[in-house]
């Protein structure tokens, strides 16, 4: 490591949490497509837009169980003083009727049958009684019809070439259902970005090896994909790196040749070996330098020349020294190997960029954010904004927000309980109990 470099390690600009993920949203760009069957597509995002392929309904059809009537014909009927109508034919749903209503008759008709010509109302079955007239099958309507009672007209809802759904609309039970109605047996999405993981630390064991002095298992990594599935992507699982500069690289550009993004946890402090700080280093030297002029990055030849560091520090605890940058026109996310910080850079950054992937606006893509009541407070202040790992819960039609213990960024303990994150801004102090606070739902 040469002399600017070392002082580069120290000169590390922290960007502003809110900055950082407009720049990490803006990064990941959807991109991959495919048609999925019908009955797999709710809750994936489209990639086109939906449109009714024929008027809806398509045909005048009626709402409820009774009789199809000309409305004029029971202009005067009431309780005391039945309409008497000749019943000419019967139509069930998926039937035609074999008559048409004409002055003084009736049809039978069930929901959702097709009103057949020359009616324009139709008469539930409870405002009528059986009859006969002239020794045929008849009907006494009891109640005056109006025109277009208990009708759907043909295109109430729809009419063809309308659009109900547009590309990144995330499809719905809802929109499965009219996708089907208007005879979409495969479906155009976005599809789930392929997300690698991959871990450095010569101190990491595979979960499955016993502990030995001095090292600790990965986890990591499987509570990182573990959040890539919840968020949509498919998990890559890359394993460890060593904590060696050219095997580093090596296996980021082979991670992002293979995959739509790539996360690395750990070696992004400023330890003698954390690797990945190295690595984002040799893509950040492009900065000013001190007589105001822009010097060239110095890339590791590994890495493509059009590489992009995005930031290298974030105005936040835990987890400052998460990083992010642009290889290979991917996203490269490194996250702290602290699992709190890994946890929380994950919310912040990792969940916004996989949601965009997928055709989620830059607005849809943001993390959901609500206030709250503290619990309890919070005492400890910070030069940077704060993320507390909290339980959230509502009483009383207010929400509230508890901060959970065992809550420093290298601490586990709190994590599966923890269903919310507490926004505390800059300053000497924290928060008080029964002060009003943002939080982020999780």
């Amino acid at each position: 490591m040469n002399e600017r470099q070392e002082e580069a390690r120290f000169r590390r600009r922290a960007v502003k949490v809110d900055d950082a993920m407009e720049m990490v949203i803006a990064a990941a760009v959807p991109g991959r497509r495919e048609n999925v069957p019908l009955w797999e597509a709710g809750g994936r995002r489209l990639a086109e837009s939906a449109a009714a392929t024929t008027d809806w309904p398509p045909f005048a059809r009626a709402g409820l169980d009774g009789f199809a009537v000309r409305s004029a014909d029971t202009a005067l009927a009431s309780p005391g003083s039945p309409a008497t109508l000749r019943v000419v034919a019967a139509v069930a749903a998926g039937e035609l009727a074999s008559a048409e209503v004409a002055p003084g008759t009736a049809v039978r008709i069930m929901t959702g049958g097709a009103v057949p010509s020359g009616a324009d109302a139709v008469v539930m079955l409870e405002q009528t009684a059986d009859a006969r007239l002239d020794g045929q099958a008849a009907v006494r309507v009891k109640s005056a019809a109006r025109p277009g009672q208990n009708v759907a007209p043909r295109g109430e809802e729809f009419r063809r070439g309308s659009v109900f759904a547009g590309p990144g609309e995330l499809l719905r039970p809802g929109h499965v259902a009219l996708l089907g109605t208007f005879g979409y047996a495969g479906v155009p999405v976005y599809a789930r970005p392929r997300v690698a993981v991959l871990a450095t630390g010569a101190e990491l064991l595979p979960v499955e090896a016993p502990l030995a002095p001095g090292r600790i298992r990965d986890s990591n990594s499987a509570m990182v994909a573990a959040l890539i599935g919840q968020s949509g992507g498919v998990p890559v699982m890359l394993g460890r790196v060593p904590d060696e500069h050219e095997a580093a690289a090596r296996a980021v550009a082979d991670a992002l040749a293979r995959c739509d993004m790539l996360i690395t946890t750990g070696g992004v402090s400023v330890g003698d070996y954390d690797v990945m700080a190295t690595l984002l280093r040799g893509i950040g030297i492009g900065e000013a330098a001190a007589d105001g002029e822009a010097r060239q990055p110095q890339l590791s030849p590994q890495l493509p020349p059009d590489s992009r560091l995005l930031f290298n520090k974030a105005a936040m605890r835990p987890g400052a020294p998460t990083s992010a940058a642009i290889v290979s026109g991917k996203l490269l996310l490194a996250l702290s190997g602290n699992p709190g910080a890994c946890f929380v850079g994950f919310e912040l950054f990792a969940r916004p960029a996989i949601a965009r992937l997928q055709g989620a606006s830059p607005e849809q893509a943001r993390p959901k954010q609500a206030t709250a009541r503290l619990v309890g407070g919070f005492a400890k202040g910070s030069p940077h904004e704060r993320f507390v790992r909290a339980r959230l819960y509502a009483k009383n039609g207010v929400l509230y927000a508890d901060p959970l213990a065992f809550g420093k960024s290298s601490m586990l303990a709190s994590l599966p309980s923890a269903d919310g994150l507490i926004r505390l801004k800059p300053g000497a102090s924290g928060a008080a109990e029964g002060e009003i606070v943002d939080v982020i739902l999780l």
